[in-house]
């Protein structure tokens, strides 16, 4: 069909037609999957919630897969809905010996929250982990850790949720129970102990960093910034903003460097407790302008002071009750709570479930109220 000429000059000059059609298809592939990126939607496209003013970047993205994705502790929940007492109903502190707290819940509230709490904390065990094996007529006796344990974990829990709602519930009800920590664990996840000093074998600073740590964040950060800040109740700060300022940095009041570095190993820990970046509470062009902040600041602010609280009043004086095995391997120290104990990397825990709506009794160190 084709000229001699034509198909001769073909034979003595071959030419890869294969390359170029590899080339063409994958050019043209590409065109039609961005076409369908566009028509039907990016698959990593990103939400942002807004912290602060438009325009000044004051905004913290995620991926809305990642959104989508609920927390998996919360088809653990339990909705159980109290019963209304009625008029001459039998308190659990009259049926009951030795109840200390929940003694003026009724008797069929008081076993609700029992058997409540005993799949939050201890699915596996049973009533045995804080009763031990033997007959009910013993559960009365406090021979267990466990059962003094957990009956300061209950006025912890009253005390959060009647003392601390500008924090536990800033944008709505939301509250807290056992689940909020333990999530059928008998010990939290997220718990910390005194790691420092970590470099031993070095004196000064340096003592407590350069040595990677999960509470420095795996950074060469110091890793005492929650023992400083979350126990000690040192002052939050980093060095003078002025040019060579005349202060004295061995006054207990003025930041130096090394509270700069523990201010920047708690806000990293702060930051990844919560999955958001510095944005979510602080103006990046005024980081040390509290008028400048989110109020989203304000709420982290009561959260560290909670937290204070939770560990100074009921954690750490618990450390004489604990058996070896439960405290820290380097100080014997008892286990101490932070942000991510709770929170566990979302910027509420269990993503903002209300958690308390069907627990009254955990609600408040008085007489529930049932509605």
């Amino acid at each position: 069909m084709l000229p001699n000429w034509f198909n001769k000059w073909n034979r003595e000059n071959p030419k890869d037609v294969f390359g170029p059609g590899i080339l063409v298809g994958a050019l043209g592939g590409a065109v039609f999957v961005a076409i369908m990126i566009v028509a039907w939607g990016q698959p990593y496209a990103t939400d942002s919630l807004q912290t602060g003013p438009r325009g000044t970047g004051m905004s913290v993205p995620e991926f809305k897969a990642e959104l989508a994705i609920p927390d998996p502790d919360i088809a653990e929940l339990i909705e159980d809905e109290p019963y209304i007492p009625e008029a001459g109903d039998a308190l659990a502190k009259d049926i009951y010996e030795n109840v200390q707290v929940l003694g003026d819940v009724t008797e069929d509230n008081f076993n609700r929250v029992m058997a409540a709490m005993t799949r939050w904390v201890a699915p596996e065990e049973g009533c045995a982990y804080c009763h031990g094996d033997g007959d009910v007529e013993t559960y009365g006796e406090d021979t267990l850790y466990t059962k003094v344990v957990a009956r300061r974990m209950i006025q912890m829990t009253q005390n959060i949720n009647e003392n601390w709602d500008g924090h536990v519930n800033a944008n709505k009800e939301v509250g807290v129970t056992c689940m909020t920590c333990h999530r059928g664990q008998n010990v939290p996840s997220d718990i910390w102990f005194k790691v420092t000093p970590v470099n031993a074998s070095t004196a000064g600073w340096s003592s407590n960093q350069n040595r990677v740590t999960p509470l420095s964040q795996y950074s060469s950060l110091p890793s005492d910034a929650l023992e400083k800040y979350l126990v000690d109740g040192e002052v939050i700060g980093v060095h003078s903003l002025e040019s060579r300022s005349d202060e004295d940095i061995t006054d207990p009041d003025v930041a130096g460097i090394q509270n700069a570095e523990r201010t920047y190993a708690l806000m990293n820990y702060v930051s990844n407790s919560l999955g958001v970046n510095c944005v979510f509470c602080h103006n990046t062009r005024a980081f040390y302008d509290p008028e400048q902040v989110t109020p989203q600041w304000g709420t982290e602010s009561l959260g560290i002071g909670m937290v204070q609280e939770m560990n100074t009043e009921y954690l750490i004086p618990l450390g004489d009750t604990y058996p070896e095995n439960r405290l820290g391997h380097l100080h014997g120290d008892a286990p101490k709570a932070a942000c991510k104990t709770c929170h566990k990397g979302y910027q509420q825990p269990l993503q903002g479930t209300n958690v308390i709506q069907y627990w009254p009794e955990l609600a408040t160190t008085g007489t529930p109220v049932y509605e």
